[in-house]
This record gives C-alpha cells, structure tokens and sequence, in this order.
C-alpha cells in the first residue's frame, strides 16, 4: 500500500504491526493507516506533529459511521491539542488517543464486537 490512494475496501482486524508498517488481511503496508468503515488505507502522517484536521480528513467526511476513534501516536502517548479534539467532538465522534500498539489492540476488539470504530494508526519502526 505504497501509494496515498492505495487501500484495502473493507474493514479487517489488524494482524500485526512493527518494522514501519501493519499487516492485516494477509497483506503488509508500509507506513501509517486509516482503519475506517470503508475499509485500511495509507495515511501520509508519520509522526503525531502531523495528526490534525487536514490528516484526520477522511475520518470526518466519514465521521456518520463511526462512534470511536482510536488514535495510535507511535511508541509514545501524546496529547490530543484541544482544537482538534474539539473539531473531533463537533463531528459526534468519541475520541481515545494511545500508543500504537494499545490503539490497534483496542481496535481488534470493539471491531470484533461489531462496534462501530476507527483507528488512525502511526507506524512503529
């Protein structure tokens, strides 16, 4: 899932994560991902200094579908900045920030119960 487009349409659990990317659906990617209702995709941010409104454009326009977000910063917590957490809250979405590894774990559950949640995934190195 090298290209920014690239995506797989359908939401799956995550199988794995580590070495700069995520396996899920007998795939690998490279980098960051998008776990929404329509499906994984590649996101560009890198770094939690990249999560914002623009990164987080996909998630709002499909904000409808999705109760939960789970935001996945890396190895390290970090703090949601009050403006975007706001900009979250005014699209009716819940939002819970965790490192990487304790967001994908969250993810895997509530999406087996059958919830309707998201995740928006930094990639560990």
């Amino acid at each position: 899932m090298a290209s920014p487009d690239a995506h797989l349409p359908r939401q799956v659990p995550i199988d794995g994560y580590g070495r700069g990317g995520f396996h899920f659906a007998g795939m690998a990617s490279s980098g960051s991902i998008l776990a929404l209702p329509s499906g994984i995709h590649a996101w560009s941010a890198v770094a939690p200094h990249d999560i914002d409104e623009a990164a987080l454009a996909r998630v709002l326009a499909e904000a409808g579908g999705i109760d939960l977000l789970l935001i996945g910063t890396g190895a390290d917590p970090w703090p949601l900045p009050e403006a975007l957490r706001w900009r979250l809250r005014d699209a009716g979405l819940s939002v819970d920030v965790l490192p990487t590894r304790s967001a994908a774990s969250t993810y895997n559950v509530l999406l087996a119960e059958g919830r309707p949640v998201a995740a928006a995934l930094l990639a560990l190195p």
